[in-house]
């Protein structure tokens, strides 16, 4: 195999065998046997099930491959015939580099055992020694944070709490290849961002292999992704392409007949627009026409989507770094006005403030405060920082003086979700700079009661009309 490619799978196929009734089982192991010495044709007390299909695909070292489809397509089964827990009935598997993976909750586990038992034999799976394992176990300790759990029973353990562990082993076996199957979807916000930290500096020197039901972080995650739909693959290439393809055919699998979903796009689609532009340009109706024949409409300041945000600070607990220059001292997000009875409590649409406190430890030349607001999956939704400003006019700080950068924009209207808020205080201008200290999951901003259905934010619609022309 050439070392150019970290997976190859040629004519994979995977058949189960499916009994009506357990003593079925046992029929199959023994009587076509004896049909057959007594020369009568065998037969079958089973069902075939094929999971997969004459699957084929490559990914070259480096890259990061998202697996998508619907419930019972095939992506379990394909991961766990790349990790060696199953055998292909047909077709050639070729792997380059220690496989590390994070399937269903518990794999690999033993749930009588405590999780520091647990983290010794699931890394000895992965090839790590016993002596290799203890000298990693203060960090792999400290990755999954659960405390005194640690050394109870897994089988108390909470979803999340599996989670915890298990990617925590894997971050720390020296993996080549890392497949992960939707497990980091019962992970708190937290965790989640740590856990897309390291999938993020993972991807850098090594090979990804990412399966979700969520779009959004495929096409975030991986360049590109195969659809797997009834154990065949449906489509394999650039991740955006594919994901817009699996989301318009499971659609139309819902619409049934009653509508047909068909791609649009190109020059020739682009040329109409314009035409149909044009056209509604030269006819349009004056506005008093329009409204005079408006079926229904809704106008207004603000569309409202009802998103009501707590926000809790996790500075305490928050993860980062330092330089040692300086130290943000606190974060602090709420509403501008004053008189709100909690200043907790934020509304999509109004018009808010954050600050972050800053206490120099050292003289700062050119000193600049940021922050970012990242959703579960560490997408940066907005942010903004000093830059721009102290550029112009540079501010210096004084080694023991405390500083603030203080933020008033506009609360965007989010969906329901758990988001961070990171800050970080920097050295220097926008192009060459320092970062001081820099502290993610500052702030924690639970959303909820959003009627946002669209998109990462929602927008203040000034007006939402349906005319008939």
């Amino acid at each position: 195999m050439s070392s150019d490619f970290a997976i190859r799978v040629r004519g994979l196929s995977k058949c189960f065998q499916i009994y009506d009734h357990p003593r079925d089982r046992l029929k199959q192991a023994i009587l076509p046997r004896v049909r057959r010495a007594l020369g009568m044709s065998a037969r079958s007390y089973h069902r075939e099930f094929w999971a997969l299909r004459e699957v084929d695909f490559e990914i070259r070292r480096g890259e990061t491959l998202g697996v998508i489809g619907r419930n019972g397509s095939g992506k379990s089964t394909l991961l766990q015939l790349l990790c060696g827990t199953l055998t292909p009935t047909h077709g050639q598997i070729e792997v380059n580099g220690k496989v590390a993976a994070l399937l269903e909750l518990g794999a690999g586990f033993n749930p009588e055992f405590s999780g520091r038992e647990n983290v010794f034999l699931s890394a000895s799976f992965y090839g790590l020694s016993r002596e290799e394992t203890a000298s990693r176990l203060a960090d792999i300790v400290a990755f999954a944070d659960i405390g005194d759990h640690l050394d109870q029973p897994v089988k108390t353990y909470s979803s999340g709490m599996f989670v915890r562990l298990a990617f925590a082993v894997i971050a720390h076996v020296d993996a080549d290849i890392l497949v992960i199957d939707e497990a980091l979807s019962v992970g708190d916000a937290v965790f989640t961002q740590k856990c897309m930290r390291f999938i993020r500096d993972f991807q850098k020197r090594g090979t990804l292999l990412f399966v979700s039901h969520d779009m959004a972080s495929v096409i975030n995650l991986c360049r590109s992704a195969i659809w797997l739909n009834a154990g065949e693959m449906r489509q394999i290439g650039k991740s955006k392409a594919v994901a817009d393809a699996y989301l318009q055919g499971t659609l139309q699998e819902v619409y049934g007949d009653t509508a047909v979903l068909e791609a649009i796009g190109g020059a020739k689609s682009a040329a109409a627009a314009e035409d149909r532009a044009s056209e509604t340009e030269e006819a349009a109706p004056s506005p008093s026409a329009s409204l005079a024949r408006a079926g229904s409409e809704a106008s207004g300041s603000v569309l409202d989507y009802g998103a009501v945000a707590t926000v809790a600070n996790n500075a305490v607990s928050a993860e980062g770094w330092s330089s040692g220059g300086a130290e943000i001292l606190g974060v602090t997000f709420a509403p501008l006005a004053d008189g709100r009875e909690s200043a907790a409590i934020l509304q999509g649409g109004e018009t808010v403030r954050l600050a972050v406190r800053v206490h120099a430890k050292k003289s700062l030349e050119h000193a600049a405060i940021g922050f970012v607001l990242r959703d579960r999956l560490g997408q940066v939704l907005l942010g903004e920082n000093t830059l721009p400003f102290t550029v112009v006019e540079p501010v210096h700080v004084n080694a023991g003086e405390i500083f603030e950068a203080e933020f008033i924009f506009r609360m965007p209207m989010l969906p329901n979700g758990q988001y961070a808020i990171t800050a970080s205080v920097a050295e220097g201008d926008l192009i060459n700079n320092v970062q001081h200290h820099m502290l993610h999951d500052a702030l924690i901003v639970n959303v909820s009661s959003s009627t946002v259905r669209w998109g990462l934010v929602g927008v203040p619609f000034e007006k939402v009309s349906l005319i008939i022309k």
